[in-house]
């Protein structure tokens, strides 16, 4: 009776139910972030491969994610592979949408509210970009007319952008916000901090090194695209030229045209894979539960260098 009397107070209440899963990180939120987490570093991949093509003479281009997605329309199988990113790609927005939503204030206080509500807006804000993309991708799919580029959508965005009142001030915050977000990418990879949210008492120990290590040269890369994007359409708000702006399509081929540009691009490119394979590692043992109760390093992790973090860490389990 007490189970019974249980499952129907979490059937009444489906918004409990939501956060329940959210916290454990079990059943289908565990699905959504895993399937998410897939499509993006198969898109990523994809990107990678084609600059790199691009770099070494062999055919390829700079392009974006969408980009890329049309490229492998016109290849067999092509289609079927953009359904399963398109439902991937879904996923990872719902999921970033029910993070929002289960998002607790852990500190208390002020500060505690502060950070709750700035997590919930990185986790919409992500949600909002990949719900894009899912859509973009159906575009592809309903062969819906010819797909802007990524640079192209930039200089329509920051024309119309400017020209409102206190334009300039918006494009210049957008470029700025980008910048930060490369910077962050680049923190994040040079301290690992992305392997606080892995299962790694599962991990193996090649499994750990060699998924590190992608992390570490994905995060890089990304620092360089988003970094090259932000200055640029913070030079467009400065010039009043929204064509200056650009979008990951634009800023590889800044890459590709500059002095030893192949090299350049080249290893960016080779980033781009590495942070691919990186999400599928994510997407194998990150910890999706709210509270990543689950994630943490045991005590004989030698393989990862000890950051203040993961010495605060090891300071309390032993």
């Amino acid at each position: 009776m007490a189970v019974k009397s249980a499952a129907r107070a979490q059937a009444s209440d489906p918004g409990q139910a939501v956060e329940q899963k959210a916290e454990s990180g079990s059943g289908w939120y565990s699905s959504l972030a895993r399937g998410g987490l897939v499509a993006k570093g198969i898109s990523f991949g994809i990107v990678g491969v084609l600059a790199i093509k691009l770099a070494t003479g062999n055919g390829g281009k700079a392009t974006s994610r969408q980009g890329a997605l049309q490229t492998l329309a016109q290849h067999s199988l092509g289609k079927a592979l953009l359904i399963l990113l398109a439902l991937g790609f879904a996923a990872y927005a719902i999921w970033r949408f029910v993070q929002a939503v289960a998002e607790k204030d852990e500190e208390g206080g002020e500060k505690g509210e502060a950070k709750k509500w700035s997590k919930r807006a990185g986790y919409i804000g992500r949600g909002l970009i990949y719900a894009g993309l899912t859509f973009s991708t159906v575009k592809i799919l309903t062969g819906a007319g010819q797909q802007q580029s990524q640079s192209q959508k930039a200089h329509s965005t920051a024309s119309t952008v400017l020209d409102w009142p206190a334009g300039r001030w918006i494009v210049g915050i957008a470029g700025i916000a980008i910048i930060g977000a490369g910077l962050w990418n680049l923190y994040r990879g040079l301290t690992r901090k992305f392997e606080d949210k892995w299962r790694t008492g599962e991990m193996s120990t090649s499994e750990r090194q060699w998924g590190g290590r992608a992390g570490v040269a994905g995060h890089v890369a990304r620092a360089v695209v988003f970094g090259l994007t932000g200055v640029f359409v913070t030079k467009a708000a400065i010039d009043y030229n929204p064509n200056d702006a650009i979008g990951l399509d634009g800023a590889l081929q800044k890459l590709a045209h500059a002095s030893y540009g192949a090299y350049l691009l080249g290893l960016t490119a080779f980033g781009l894979v590495c942070y691919g394979i990186y999400c599928l590692v994510d997407a194998r043992y990150r910890d999706a539960s709210v509270d990543r109760s689950h994630s943490g390093h045991d005590h004989h992790d030698t393989n990862r260098p000890l950051t203040r973090d993961r010495a605060t860490h090891l300071a309390h389990t032993r």
